[in-house]
């Protein structure tokens, strides 16, 4: 799911979500990996918290800076990225 009313607009607020799913603060389960995507439909850069099936468990979109800036903070994580 998608929440059109919440969207990443700086690497700080990519970063907050990132450490937020890493301590559980968002109470996902099964949560396996965080993707920085493309809606197929919209074509619309979001970010994704997948499970271990490769599905959506919970997505916000992103603007286009954070979507080409935070892909190594969304690769290394929040914690190693400083």
């Amino acid at each position: 799911m998608i929440d059109d009313k919440e969207e990443i607009s700086t690497l700080v607020e990519l970063e907050s979500l990132l450490t937020l799913v890493e301590n559980g603060g968002l109470g996902l389960e099964n949560v396996a990996g965080i993707a920085l995507a493309i809606h197929n439909s919209s074509g619309r850069p979001f970010v994704a918290v997948l499970d271990d099936n490769h599905q959506l468990l919970l997505g916000r979109w992103v603007t286009q800076e954070v979507f080409e800036n935070g892909k190594d903070l969304v690769r290394v994580g929040p914690k190693k990225h400083h």
